[in-house]
């Protein structure tokens, strides 16, 4: 009776072609399945080394540009970029800490009464909007920067993350090679050329974009602080400071700082009002007509919605740290997309048709 019929390959035979193969289907939707939850569950952690290479382009940046005018070894170079950047910030606590308190804790009670006035000017014109919906809205929108977790909210959280960010950024600066030798490592041999190629090219990308982005911070919050004092307008400091931290931000930040910029110049009466108007987009032409076009020409070149769709995207997943870093992020998927669009090509071009 056993031998009457022959006996077919079952499910549980590992070694039959149809087997294996969908096995090896299901293994790849498995795993880039637990790609995407692990990036989801390991956001934070990721992003913050994406910010300690984003710092690492702007220490190596800031030696290279110093070796143009010091012949000395990259190590001291180096060194002298870092403890510039801890001298800057020592001095930013330090010594324009108290003043920039003071004018801080008056900053969000002007706001909220500027807002409130708009609700009665709006509602008293007509339109079918209360004083309170209007403060509600300004609330939210001052708020909503985004899912952002309680480490990334509370300052001690924001100070932590920046200070492994720095620490990061020196120890990838101070060997670079050696980081990408070991990642290389980790690829196949007909990889790692190309895997160079393309980390060269992300640095460069990354070294002239965040220089821009410095001088762009620069001449905006230098500017602002200079021509808000002239005017007389209320905390030219604080806005000065504020708008140029925010310009590490493209297109949302301009847009914050300018409303802060406006509300309180109108504090102070119309025509100081009209005059911080005046600044807000003085200030603005210069940097999106002069920096950001040279910037543009010797870095990628990136559109600004495309720039301002991610800030949105990322914003809202990954909170403020993602919204700071979309910029940079975008810049480097899009020099790795490229770079292999160009090796593409050339496959295509020397195995021909």
């Amino acid at each position: 009776m056993h031998d009457s019929f022959r006996e077919e390959v079952g499910p549980t035979e590992l070694y039959d072609p149809l087997i294996r193969s969908e096995i090896k289907r299901a293994a790849v939707w498995i795993g880039m399945a637990s790609l995407v939850a692990a990036f989801i569950w390991l956001a934070q952690p990721i992003l913050l080394i994406i910010g300690g290479i984003v710092l690492a382009a702007m220490f190596d940046g800031g030696a290279r540009l110093l070796g143009r005018i010091l012949p000395i070894p990259r190590g001291f170079r180096l060194t002298i970029v870092v403890l510039a950047v801890f001298g800057f910030m020592y001095w930013t606590f330090v010594f324009t800490g108290s003043e920039l308190a003071a004018q801080a804790a008056s900053l969000q009670a002007i706001v909220a009464t500027q807002i409130e006035r708009i609700g009665i000017q709006l509602e008293a014109a007509g339109f079918n909007i209360s004083a309170e919906d209007v403060k509600g809205l300004g609330s939210q929108i001052l708020n909503s920067v985004g899912r952002v977790t309680e480490a990334v909210t509370s300052v001690l959280g924001a100070v932590t993350n920046l200070a492994m960010m720095l620490v990061l950024g020196i120890f990838i600066a101070a060997e670079p090679r050696m980081y990408e030798r070991g990642v290389a490592w980790m690829l196949p041999l007909a990889e790692r050329t190309h895997f160079y190629g393309t980390a060269e090219k992300i640095g460069s990308v990354l070294r002239r974009l965040m220089a821009g982005r410095l001088l762009g911070m620069a001449v905006e919050g230098v500017g602002t602080w200079v021509l808000l004092s002239l005017g007389g307008v209320p905390m030219a400091a604080l806005l000065g400071v504020l708008t140029g931290l925010l310009a590490f931000l493209p297109n949302i930040g301009a847009i914050i700082s300018g409303a802060l910029i406006i509300l309180v110049g109108f504090s102070a009466g119309v025509d100081v009002g009209l005059y911080a108007i005046f600044v807000y987009f003085v200030v603005q032409m210069v940097d999106g007509y002069l920096i950001v076009p040279m910037v543009a020409k010797r870095a990628v070149d990136l559109a600004p919605a495309l720039v301002l769709g991610a800030q949105i995207l990322f914003g809202a997943l990954f909170g403020i740290l993602g919204l700071a870093l979309a910029d940079p992020i975008i810049a480097m998927i899009k020099v790795a997309l490229e770079r292999q669009s160009e090796r593409n090509e050339a496959r295509g071009i020397r195995e021909g048709p």
